[in-house]
């Protein structure tokens, strides 16, 4: 399915198909066609919904988890969304996190994968050296189990983000926000049925990290994926939308 974008009110977003809403949210160095394949996949069913979040457009003093949970829930606001079921990675995971705890109330359930909020080792422990493509490629590589998942567009996104000063600048505030805004004492208050579903190769979020995730959500179900790094819904697409769809079956039932 072709990624249309609608522009409206100073949101850029995605949104196909009807019913239940599906809300994904994208990490720090994510785009919207990170979930190419959860869209095609489950737009015949549910409503699902790609924001951008505006790491690079929103005020810096905003800018930080919250302030993205902020826009998130104005993003929702405007949509007219009555309850939504979240899917986050990474950064993306961390934001849904931190919305669920804030706004409970408009979350049917979440699905977490390689998310950050109580762990993460970004970038493998160092950060990209500008304008170095290679260096890029091999920290781009570290996100997926087998590399040739690094696609060259993959990369010059990676490129063209690290080579501008203010979207570096931008990067690390994020970087710092997620880091200093642990969610260990927040989490056990969401009480929604959240599904886990993590790499078991990850080496961002590693898998002691899902693991304190499970024995943290009062509601929740852990499921690894071998052979796969920090971004499931990329590198084993198939795995990952059967297990999310059993998931969604059991808390969204449709009529």
């Amino acid at each position: 399915m072709e990624i249309r974008v609608h522009k409206e009110n100073g949101f850029e977003y995605v949104e196909e198909g009807e019913g239940e809403v599906l809300l994904l949210l994208h990490g720090l160095f994510g785009a919207l066609s990170n979930w190419q394949h959860v869209l095609d996949k489950f737009a015949d069913r549910y409503k699902v919904v790609i924001p951008l979040m505006p790491i690079f457009t929103m005020p810096l003093m905003k800018l930080g988890v919250k302030g993205l949970s902020d826009f998130i829930y104005s993003f929702v606001q405007y949509k007219g969304y009555d309850k939504v079921t979240l899917l986050g990675n990474s950064l993306g995971g961390h934001v849904g996190l931190v919305f669920a705890t804030t706004h409970q109330d408009k979350v049917k359930a979440m699905m977490l994968t390689g998310s950050s909020g109580l762990y993460e080792n970004a970038f493998g422990g160092s950060y990209p050296k500008r304008g170095d493509r290679e260096y890029i490629r091999k920290k781009v590589e570290v996100t997926f189990y087998d590399p040739a998942t690094t696609t060259e567009e993959l990369v010059d996104e990676v490129l063209a983000i690290t080579s501008d000063r203010n979207m570096v600048l931008r990067i690390l505030t994020m970087a710092k926000s997620a880091i200093r805004h642990n969610m260990r004492k927040e989490i056990p208050s969401i009480k929604v049925p959240v599904c886990l579903i993590w790499g078991k190769q990850d080496i961002v979020t590693p898998p002691h990290v899902a693991e304190e995730f499970s024995q943290l959500l009062p509601d929740n179900e852990l499921h690894w994926i071998d052979k796969c790094g920090h971004a499931a819904m990329m590198e084993r697409p198939h795995e990952f939308n059967e297990i999310l769809d059993r998931f969604l079956t059991r808390v969204l039932p449709t009529k």
